[in-house]
């Protein structure tokens, strides 16, 4: 006889596990199609654990029916979510349906209780009061009610959940059935061998069914399982009792006309996260690292409701004060975003049946307000954080679950400011982003023994990870939970914004315009040659044209999203991103305004005498910036930094890149675009990035360490401190009694004029005194800097203290903004932009519309550096014309010609067109700039045309690269406004 490959045999399968687990085997004749229950577990479960309260209402013949009609009107009103956990009043008597699970500690009575719950299964359920012939597979009841339904695929009988499960839901499942009725089962779940997809909403073709895979090598799908199919997790995992029980209870929400049922990697990160608390008590630190796309804000929800429920799974666990008392006496939520801070409050509440145990603290002492007036789940934001672990450490009797949601920085810009303006301290030399801040503060309060905390994060940096990371056996650290990127992407929650990168290389000619040729540093010279050309309002002007020609033509007209798309232009800083602003507005009211933009950037921006802010150049306060761009009347954003991490805009389709990316910002500022938007249209075809500025290959290596999963390789070698802190002692600049002296005061809190003296002696000694040599002083900073960042992010790693870093931590924190080093090169790089002029500039299309292949690899990240290095003094020299001849090679490589070569064509070209019969009538005396423009481009396509034969590459270029045109008709403009005589 041969196996059962069938639908029937994976049912059978299915069936079996679930009745060895202790579940009643339903029959379809039970069933009631018009109420949706299984009668005979429905009256058997209140005979047996209710007959006082049925006794109540015997006396009405029709006692049955009054009490299944009272039922179907109350899950009509309600949901069965409510009526599972509140029960329901008929007359007199009170009916329960489900008791819920115990715990560790409950007592007998509440086991038995428990126990007497009927979970039952049912195959082959005729649910249709129309069709009778019409069945589905499966269904799951507790006590009689229905729960769960499920139709079954096997891929050997060429079949799957994924096409036609799904389809079979939509198509032939009718939500005008009472068993299918929205919120009357809790979840629908299509699955076969190797996949399971579920929703809670049967809504015809519009039904939406998300993944319910536990991953597959980082991505979509599930594993090979020795022991069975791959989705047998489904039913011995999440289908037994007590898991079913746990769902209903903790994570099961209906909240108007959504019904939350937890995805996969949501019920398992929660489960692991109180079942590791349970076991280990209150102190440990955990990374989650789980991708955009996440659903995020409902773990997060989801963990801090059932981190103020956990108990200790046994005596003696550290933080506990025995099995009848909850671990954490409160669960504080830390989030950047005031937005998520109401979404999280809004969640929390809605959750809870216990009211207002939820509220915000921003000091201390709402802190301990909260926790006196029974207040359990308190929110904050990074800004008050500091305060916040104050409070912590002194509420040393009480116990605390700290939840971070630290992957973004703050929309506003301030909170660097805000953050170290709340530490008492001054802005630091680097900006921190939010993973940083949360390290500094931590580090500063000592992180107390009396918390533990819990990280969310998608891109984890070294430090985040060698923090609250899990340290493994081989010394690396791992994420105590990981929801990869690629899993997001596959399982499409969201979109691959790499999917269509298109890069753009500048080139450019630079003209010697001075006879003798000076030496420069040539890697300082080619970045400031680069900079200057960049942030020539000329360029910018021709990238305007081809982000705008691209916009209008490719997004715009093309109605993206059906006609809802929008754009972001991000640029390298405040003052380029109002050039640009200025240069898209000029351009657009050419057009005829057929949209309007935005520009956004944090306080006020002079240039040339002129103060810029965000109001007065949009026209509309800062705080309307979201509201304003969401309308269909703005369709384009300029932005420098603000907005580029945390801001979700569904509709937000092409970017536009000016400025360098890298790291964590890098996949933060891309990722502005992967938000699905499946209301509007199928916007992975849709999604397209342009990039002026980085190339491909440094993309790919921002986003591999983040696609899959990210590991720290080693712990950081702290002895390095040792060395450092030896060679910084000796050189003299610092006496050690100094240094005790300032550390002392300083927290204090004396007035920092009487800190003053104390760091200007020793800037005193560094800067004059001792008579350093350039290199030297170079060398002594870096060395100082490096002291301050790896004590500044282990100290609160350190499972020891050393009092003598600490305090020189403390003063060379403020010693060395006081640190002069003259840069010699300086004066003559300022003197390089005097000794060139910019006159051609081109874009050339690198890569067009191609899909950045990432590593499926996990990634291993190395610790930060440790290795005490110094200033590099060796510098090469070049004269100006080889910058110059070197520059031009890197940037002007649209040609295969030599540089040379290639103006002498474009003078050829000029030649022509100044020849040209209509030259001097409708370009030379036009005054208006727009038909000027409109005529030279005529003119210089009929020149091209004339001289397509002779200079056949060229034309090519000029025919088939829309952006090469603009290039060259830019720079014959500029060339012929110049005055050059030809």
């Amino acid at each position: 006889m041969v196996s059962q490959t069938n639908e029937e045999a994976l049912e059978s399968c299915i069936e079996s596990s679930l009745l060895e687990q202790g579940f009643y085997k339903g029959e379809n004749k039970d069933f009631n199609k018009e109420y949706a229950i299984d009668e005979k577990r429905f009256w058997d479960f209140l005979e047996t654990t209710q007959a006082d309260e049925l006794e109540k209402l015997k006396r009405d013949p029709q006692y049955k029916l009054k009490i299944i009609q009272r039922l179907d009107k109350m899950i009509k009103k309600y949901g069965i979510l409510k009526i599972l956990k509140k029960g329901f009043d008929v007359d007199d008597a009170h009916f329960k349906f489900f008791f819920i699970a115990p715990l560790a500690s409950s007592g007998e009575e509440l086991q038995k209780r428990f126990a007497s719950n009927q979970f039952s299964v049912t195959r082959q359920v005729t649910f249709s009061k129309t069709n009778p012939l019409l069945e589905l597979d499966m269904v799951l009841f507790i006590n009689g009610l229905p729960i769960i339904t499920m139709e079954l695929k096997n891929h050997w009988t060429g079949q799957n959940a994924r096409y036609h499960g799904i389809k079979q839901y939509k198509e032939d499942r009718d939500p005008k059935e009472p068993l299918l009725n929205f919120a009357r089962c809790i979840v629908h779940f299509a699955v076969d061998t190797d996949e399971a997809f579920m929703t809670t909403k049967l809504d015809g073709d519009k039904t939406f069914f998300l993944p319910f895979n536990k991953g597959n090598n980082f991505g979509a799908g599930n594993e090979v399982n020795p022991n069975g199919h791959k989705t047998s997790y489904i039913w011995e995992e999440i289908f037994n009792k007590n898991s079913l029980a746990n769902i209903i209870q903790h994570f099961v929400r209906l909240d108007g006309e959504t019904l939350y049922f937890p995805r996969y990697h949501q019920l398992d990160v929660v489960r692991k996260l109180i079942n590791d608390v349970s076991q280990n008590g209150v102190g440990k630190t955990y990374l989650i690292q789980h991708s955009a796309g996440s659903g995020k804000s409902n773990s997060i929800t989801w963990s801090a409701y059932q981190l103020i429920e956990a108990y200790p799974s046994f005596e003696n666990v550290q933080g506990s004060k025995g099995l009848d008392y909850p671990l954490f006496d409160s669960v504080i939520i830390v989030t950047d975003r005031k937005l998520l801070d109401k979404q999280l409050r809004d969640n929390v509440k809605s959750f809870s049946e216990q009211k207002n145990i939820v509220a915000p603290a921003y000091s201390s002492s709402e802190l301990k307000s909260n926790l006196e007036n029974g207040k359990k789940i308190i929110l904050t934001t990074i800004q008050k954080f500091p305060f916040i672990v104050d409070g912590i450490a002194d509420l040393s009797e009480k116990r605390f679950a700290v939840i971070i949601d630290e992957a973004h920085s703050s929309q506003s810009g301030t909170a660097h400011g805000k953050m170290n303006e709340a530490m008492g301290k001054k802005e630091f030399d680097e900006e921190l982003d939010a993973q940083d801040l949360v390290l500094e503060v931590m580090k500063n309060r000592k992180m107390k023994g009396n918390a533990s905390y819990l990280a969310f994060t998608a891109t984890p940096k070294n430090t985040t990870l060698e923090k609250f990371g899990t340290k493994q056996e081989d010394g690396t650290f791992k994420p105590f939970h990981l929801y990869s990127m690629k899993q997001a992407i596959e399982e499409g929650f969201i979109l691959d914004v790499l999917s269509n990168y298109t890069t753009y290389r500048s080139y450019y000619e630079i003209e010697k315009s001075i006879e003798d040729n000076p030496l420069f540093d040539t890697k300082k010279a080619q970045k400031k040659l680069r900079s200057f050309v960049e942030k020539n309002p000329s360029t910018i002007a021709t990238k305007v044209e081809i982000i705008l020609d691209h916009f209008i033509e490719k997004v715009v007209k093309a109605k993206k999203l059906k006609g809802k798309a929008k754009g972001m232009v991000v640029t390298a800083n405040i003052e380029t991103a109002i050039v640009y602003f200025q240069a898209i507005n000029k351009k657009l009211e050419e057009l005829g305004k057929p949209f309007k933009a935005i520009i956004a950037f944090s306080g006020k921006k002079e240039i040339g005498g002129i103060e810029y802010t965000e109001d007065d150049m949009n026209g509309f306060a800062s705080k309307n910036i979201s509201e304003k761009f969401d309308s269909d009347e703005y369709k384009l954003l300029v932005v420098a930094n603000k907005f580029l991490t945390g801001f979700d805009q569904p509709k937000l389709c092409a970017m536009y890149v000016d400025k360098k990316l890298q790291g964590v910002l890098a996949v933060q500022a891309l990722s502005r675009l992967n938000r699905a938007a499946p209301k509007y249209a199928k916007k992975t075809e849709d999604l397209f990035v342009l990039d002026f500025f980085n190339k491909t290959e440094d993309i790919k290596a921002s986003f591999d360490p983040f696609y899959t999963s990210t590991t720290l390789s080693e712990a950081t070698d702290i002895n390095v401190l040792h060395e450092l802190k030896s060679t910084l002692d000796d050189l003299g600049v610092y006496e050690s009694s100094e240094v005790d002296e300032f550390f002392e005061k300083y927290f204090k809190g004396v007035d920092a004029s009487k800190l003053s003296p104390i760091i200007d002696i020793s800037a005193q000694r560094f800067n004059i005194e001792l008579e350093l040599k350039d290199e030297e002083k170079a060398d002594y900073k870096i060395k100082a800097k490096q002291f301050v960042k790896i004590y500044g992010q282990m100290s609160s790693i350190m499972p020891y203290e050393i009092v003598a870093w600490e305090k020189l931590f403390w003063f060379l924190k403020f010693l060395i903004p006081k640190m002069i080093i003259k840069d010699k090169d300086q004066d003559k790089l300022d003197e390089l932009l005097n000794s060139v002029d910019l006159s051609t500039y081109g874009l050339e299309r690198v890569k067009l519309g191609i899909s950045i292949p990432l590593d499926e690899n996990a990634t291993q990240l190395d610790p930060q550096n440790s290795n005490p290095r110094g200033a590099h003094t060796n510098s090469e020299k070049d004269e100006l014309d080889k910058i110059i001849n070197s520059f031009n090679e890197r940037w002007f490589s649209g040609w295969a010609e030599t540089p040379q070569e290639s103006r002498e064509k474009i003078l050829h070209i000029i030649k022509k067109v100044k020849q040209h019969k209509d030259f001097e009538t409708k370009y030379q005396n036009n005054q208006d700039s727009h038909t000027r423009k409109i005529a030279l481009d005529n003119i210089i396509k009929e020149v091209m045309n004339t001289n397509r034969k002779k200079e056949l590459d060229l034309y090519k270029l000029y025919a088939n690269e829309d952006e090469f045109k603009v290039g060259i008709s830019n720079s014959i403009e500029r060339i012929l406004s110049y005055g050059i005589s030809i």
